[in-house]
């Protein structure tokens, strides 16, 4: 079968065909009860994936496991709720996954390469230049990328399902054909998949075809996720053009082979800025700009840039280049932006014309407060708002 892109895999039965795929394991599926890792089971997704590669196809992986594999060497009996012994877990766990990775796939002639990323690392500017120009020469190399969420020194980044989220982002990133999300349940259910009457829901075509699912079951105690954070990053990826197949590690090799098993979600938007992505869905905004009516409406009708002059007031603590909420006058979410400049400076710029802050304060002030490629609109709700 000729290898397709993203823009044509349209069932899962094209799945062996595509050329480039993200993988994410979550850390369930690599450790025991207990929480320490279980090298068996990483030996054997890595013999699923040395499969794909050895028929000519590119695999991305991106693995969780390193706090879970750095517990047991501390002792440690459940996972770590503090910070600090996060990260202390984490720097010890990480050198022990990546290991196991290396001799699991040289057993099969393929060399890996340890990368360590935040989900800012995929989208601020130059970083994620330089993350796609690496990822891809690794990639010519036939090196296998292994990412992890960089959590031996991530801050508020070490939190409920980010390399779900980054395993999204990553998808984008690397223009790849399609997202495989490996976890400890085979499937998207219509219910808690133990529960009496619940069925595997094989297809979704876009977000009405799961209304109403409950999802809100807890999972793993070693990992860190559910199915909410994987449905979130399902969003991510299908709205930005990548098709997603969701089920267990114990099925990776029938789900790459393109049978029927978990629950495959079709692309539903199309490839868009990773920078605008990541503003949408992953970013943690640091403050907020309230917007008057003429310039809410020159962001959703005109897609004009954000000036100061349509800004009449502003909360948070934030830097120039931080991920800000741009609000209306009301409160209704518009949009977000990366701002152009620090909370000290705002004050002295609102309302005010770009003519009058070159004038009075010097080149340089008259630039945007939020550039237009550096905004991206949240599109039902700005049009909610206009049609007030």
């Amino acid at each position: 079968m000729p290898a397709v892109s993203a823009a044509s895999l349209q069932t899962r039965a094209q799945l062996p065909a595509a050329h480039r795929i993200v993988v994410k394991v979550g850390s369930s599926s690599l450790t025991d009860g207990t929480g320490h890792l279980e090298p068996e089971r990483l030996r054997a997704l890595v013999d699923v994936l040395a499969a794909r590669l050895g028929a000519g196809g590119q695999v991305v992986l991106v693995s969780s496991g390193a706090i879970a594999a750095g517990m047991g060497p501390l002792g440690l009996v459940a996972r770590p709720r503090d910070l600090a012994t996060q990260q202390a877990a984490a720097s010890v766990g990480q050198g022990l996954l990546i290991a196991h990775y290396t001799r699991a796939f040289a057993a099969h002639q393929h060399r890996v390469a340890q990368v360590l990323l935040t989900a800012d690392d995929t989208v601020r500017r130059g970083h994620y230049r330089n993350a796609y120009r690496a990822l891809a020469r690794l990639l010519d190399l036939g090196v296998v990328p292994v990412i992890n969420e960089n959590d031996a020194v991530a801050t508020d980044e070490i939190r409920f399902g980010d390399n779900d989220r980054l395993a999204a982002l990553v998808s984008h990133l690397v223009h790849a054909d399609a997202l495989v999300l490996l976890t400890d349940v085979d499937g998207l259910y219509t219910g808690p998949p133990d529960r009496e009457g619940s069925v595997r829901i094989p297809l979704v075509a876009g977000p009405s075809d799961i209304e109403g699912v409950d999802v809100t079951s807890r999972g793993s105690a070693v990992g860190t996720g559910g199915m909410v954070t994987k449905l979130e990053s399902v969003t991510i990826a299908t709205q930005s053009g990548v098709p997603v197949l969701l089920t267990s590690a114990a099925q990776a090799a029938a789900a790459l082979a393109g049978e029927d098993v978990g629950t495959w979600f079709a692309a539903t938007g199309r490839r868009s800025s990773v920078r605008l992505l990541w503003l949408a869905h992953a970013a943690r905004t640091r403050g907020r700009l309230v917007l008057d009516d003429g310039a809410v409406r020159a962001l959703v009708e005109r897609h004009k840039s954000l000036l100061p002059a349509g800004v009449t007031g502003f909360d948070g603590e934030f830097e120039a280049g931080d991920p800000v909420e741009l609000v209306a006058p009301d409160g209704t979410l518009v949009g977000r932006g990366l701002v152009a400049y620090s909370a000290e400076e705002v004050p002295d710029l609102l309302g005010r014309s770009t003519k009058d802050l070159r004038a009075e304060l010097g080149p340089g002030y008259d630039r945007e407060l939020v550039h237009r490629d550096d905004l991206i609109l949240m599109r039902r709700r700005a049009r909610a708002t206009l049609d007030r």
